[in-house]
């Protein structure tokens, strides 16, 4: 550990006190159980900690056993972005789906299951629900994460997520402020820019967070992202004016900011990740995430950097305590409300929203899927996925018809086939789907244009096939029967493939 830590114990307490870090492996280290005994605020939990539930909620007693309630946070948005289900997708859709289905006691329902199943794990702070509106079809990270592209629909959702959610015991997190869905670029990856008027801003983008504030949502997560007209050259998650200003001086939030990765690419490349950490909470960042594959050498370089700005005045002491203090709060609150989701009654809850007994998450699935044309019975059917690349939101999840079908019966297209392999690729799966019934599953296929064409060249020559949409149905082609699941969950593929009549074989 540095001098500086070393002689200056109780600004490292401080450090500390605003930071969750991630670790590898499916027990916590000696490293994070130390921290958590010093002082540390807590950790962020993703997949390679996850192996099944009864593991996970032996991990987070043992970090409870380390700490008084401390911060347990997981990024379990439901629908494409899971860390509890990552090894067989979400059994809860997404936000899209519900947005299209439009029902606030539904979506209210979903986020109550949801919170009461990460409350019994342990869980007790959900960076969840994206609030953003998808206003640009072609948006690489957001798309079915949001409620929709409507500031009214998204806004009366992300009310409902953050009640629901927090009803069961779970803080909600609503993301990404100021919003992130009208560029076509990933902040994983690089900084976005949002060319937009503030009067902009306020309108489209805005009200889902002032629903959110108003519905009593305990932490919203910044982006990162360039907005001039807001955050001159700064990224709304550094700036203060985004920041202070406008999220705490003009919308009245008074809970807990948390960062978005300090390891994205859009501040990283730029910064560093320790600088980036100061930045933000000078800023007004109370509670600070590092991503997944970050260890403890990431978590101590950040502490210095806190520390040294802290010691030299840059980071002012108070706005330290200040942050220190909001994440008690939030302890607080979070051990006040454990056990809460012990009064929800998760068979009431699907009974109401299913009437039929099934599982919420299903029940809702099945209300999102949107059909045109006509869909025909099915003979020995061949399905045709394709795949295009995950983003790091979502990372590597499985999704699709595969569970339901039988051997030979599956052919997976990766969008990354070459333009000129196409002819011949589209005349084997012809060949392939002869005397068969064709089923052809694409995911979000307007931002995918050798999907979008092989898909129009098979069901040019088949006009019998379904397309199955299973992203944003922004594109359909011109003939067969087309059904839209509105996210690629567990639940939406299931609830596609009872519709198909697959799970009937």
């Amino acid at each position: 550990m540095t001098d500086e830590l070393t002689t200056d114990p109780a600004l490292g307490r401080l450090a500390d006190a605003v930071l969750i870090p991630p670790f590898g492996g499916r027990r916590a280290p000696g490293w994070i159980q130390a921290a958590l005994n010093g002082g540390l605020a807590g950790v962020t939990l993703f997949g390679p900690n996850i192996h099944d539930r009864a593991q996970l909620t032996a991990l987070t007693a043992s970090l409870r056993g380390a700490a008084v309630e401390p911060v347990i946070a997981i990024d379990e948005e439901g629908g494409d972005v899971t860390r509890i289900s990552h090894r067989t997708g979400s059994d809860y859709p997404g936000n899209a789906a519900l947005g299209a289905v439009d029902d606030v006691a539904l979506t209210w329902a979903v986020y109550a299951a949801l919170g009461a199943d990460l409350a019994a794990l342990g869980v007790n702070l959900n960076l969840a629900p994206a609030v953003d509106v998808n206003s640009e079809a072609h948006n690489p990270v957001i798309g079915t994460r949001a409620f929709g592209s409507d500031p009214a629909l998204v806004a009366r959702h992300a009310a409902a997520a953050v009640a629901g959610m927090q009803s069961a015991g779970v803080a909600a997190c609503a993301k990404h402020f100021p919003g992130h869905g009208s560029t076509r670029a990933d902040s994983h990856l690089e900084l976005a820019t949002i060319d937009a008027p503030l009067s902009v801003l306020r309108t489209r983008d805005l009200p889902p967070f002032e629903a959110a504030i108003a519905a009593g949502v305990r932490a919203i997560m910044p982006s990162h992202l360039l907005l001039p007209e807001l955050s001159g050259d700064l990224p709304a998650s550094l700036s203060r004016v985004a920041l202070t200003d406008l999220l705490r001086g003009e919308l009245g939030f008074t809970g807990v900011i948390v960062s978005d990765g300090l390891e994205m690419r859009a501040v990283r490349d730029r910064y560093g990740i320790p600088e980036a950490a100061v930045q933000a909470v000078i800023a007004g960042t109370d509670l600070l995430c590092l991503g997944r594959d970050q260890d403890q050498l990431s978590f101590l370089a950040v502490k210095t950097a806190l520390v040294e700005a802290a010691r030299s005045g840059r980071l002012p002491g108070e706005r330290l305590e200040e942050a220190a203090a909001r994440v008690d709060e939030l302890r607080l609150w979070a051990a006040t409300h454990r056990g809460a989701a012990a009064g929800h009654d998760g068979g009431a809850l699907d009974a109401a929203a299913a009437g039929d007994g099934q599982p919420i998450g299903l029940a809702a699935a099945r209300r999102a899927l949107a059909v045109e044309g006509r869909l025909p019975a099915l003979h020995n059917p061949l399905v045709v996925q394709f795949v295009p690349p995950s983003n790091l939101a979502v990372g590597a999840v499985p999704w699709g018809l595969r569970p339901w079908l039988a051997d030979g019966s599956y052919r997976e297209i990766s969008t990354g086939t070459p333009a000129a392999d196409l002819p011949g690729l589209v005349a084997r799966l012809l060949t392939d789907a002869s005397g068969r019934s064709l089923i052809i599953v694409v995911r979000d296929a307007h931002r995918h244009p050798l999907a979008a064409e092989a898909v129009s060249r098979l069901v040019t020559a088949r006009p019998d096939a379904v397309v199955l949409e299973m992203g944003l149905p922004a594109w359909r082609p011109g003939a067969g029967g087309y059904v839209a699941s509105y996210g690629a969950a567990y639940s939406n593929s299931q609830a596609a493939a009872e519709l198909l009549g697959l799970t009937a074989r």
